[in-house]
């Protein structure tokens, strides 16, 4: 075992550190780690902050995690996913520098994480770095995306409670409300709100809602904050509880935690599936050999691909335009 698993499970910083390091970075060790935490993970709460760059989520995360840590005495960990640096596959926003606020407390623990260009805001590794820090006994956890757009929705699959960011006057208030991200909203975040329009935005929001009921019942709270000025803080703190509440009762979180498992199987299962195709059968640079076949229009790609399948599988594959999983 590459660390030591009792010190990550008394939130040893510099274990957890190592840890996240190799499930970021070292797929051979990972799965050793997060096999051993396992049975310690699934008690902290985790919250989705979300919105358009811009809109102020680093340092809404900043005065969340400090309420958490000062006025309820909760230990917190924050994942930041940022943009990836084209040259060094690296995190380039640093939102451990623009968290400096809380980023030397002894209760929190930030991790900025790059999105590998992977599409949803999310890393393929960010879920595992939740576990290390559930099981490093963080019982709030804050996943900060690298800020969103109609498609970029995949931190739904992985938090408890989402917060969908808006600002006034950032663009076209209305067209902003029809986005896609919308409908993934547990608690709308005004932030922001000394800006003119907030007043607007806010009525705009309440009659999306109004005509728009969730098939679950919960009707989305709408918080003003105003982050810089740490304004707003205690009610949304309180809106994210009322919502976990009426999760809990409702048992919606064991519904969320089974769809939540269902993606994570999945993913990991075509992970595994495809790093075994590519180790196994595509040797030799027999990979680029499809590629140009398919580049230069000599191939299609559905007939190679069946091709590659048919290769691993010892028999016959047949190209399916669906997934055949359950959803």
């Amino acid at each position: 075992m590459p660390i030591d698993i009792q010190k990550l499970l008394e939130g040893d910083p510099r274990t957890v550190a190592r840890a996240i390091t190799f499930v970021e970075n070292d797929r051979s060790h990972s799965a050793a780690i997060l096999k051993s935490i396992f049975p310690y993970t699934g008690r902290a709460l985790i919250v989705g902050v979300t919105g358009a760059p811009g809109s102020g989520k680093s340092t809404l995360v900043d005065r969340l995690a400090r309420f958490y840590l000062n006025e309820q005495k909760k230990s917190v960990g924050i994942v930041a996913v940022d943009p990836t640096s084209p040259f060094t596959g690296g995190a380039i926003l640093g939102d451990r520098i623009r968290m400096q606020s809380v980023a030397l407390e002894a209760g929190i623990f930030i991790r900025s994480m790059a999105t590998r260009g992977f599409l949803g805001g999310l890393s393929r590794a960010t879920h595992d770095a939740v576990s290390v820090l559930d099981a490093a006994r963080k019982e709030i956890i804050l996943v900060e995306t690298v800020g969103v757009g109609q498609d970029e929705i995949d931190v739904i699959k992985l938090a408890h409670v989402n917060l969908v960011l808006l600002v006034p006057g950032m663009g076209d208030d209305i067209q902003a409300i029809k986005a896609g991200i919308m409908e993934i909203a547990d608690v709308f975040v005004i932030n922001k709100a000394d800006r003119e329009g907030v007043e607007k935005i806010e009525t705009q929001l309440q009659a999306m809602l109004s005509i728009s009921p969730r098939p679950d019942g919960w009707k989305p709270l709408v918080v003003r904050t105003i982050a810089t000025l740490n304004e707003g803080t205690s009610p949304l703190a309180a809106a994210i509880e009322s919502y976990a509440k009426f999760a809990n009762d409702s048992q919606l979180f064991d519904q969320k935690r089974r769809s939540h498992t269902r993606e994570r199987l999945l993913e990991l299962l075509s992970e595994q599936l495809v790093g075994r195709v590519v180790d196994e059968q595509l040797e030799n640079g027999q990979l680029e050999r499809y590629v140009d076949l398919v580049a230069t229009r000599q191939r299609d790609p559905y007939s190679v691909v069946d091709e590659m399948i048919s290769g691993f599988c010892g028999k016959s594959a047949t190209w399916r335009s669906q997934p055949s999983h359950p959803h």
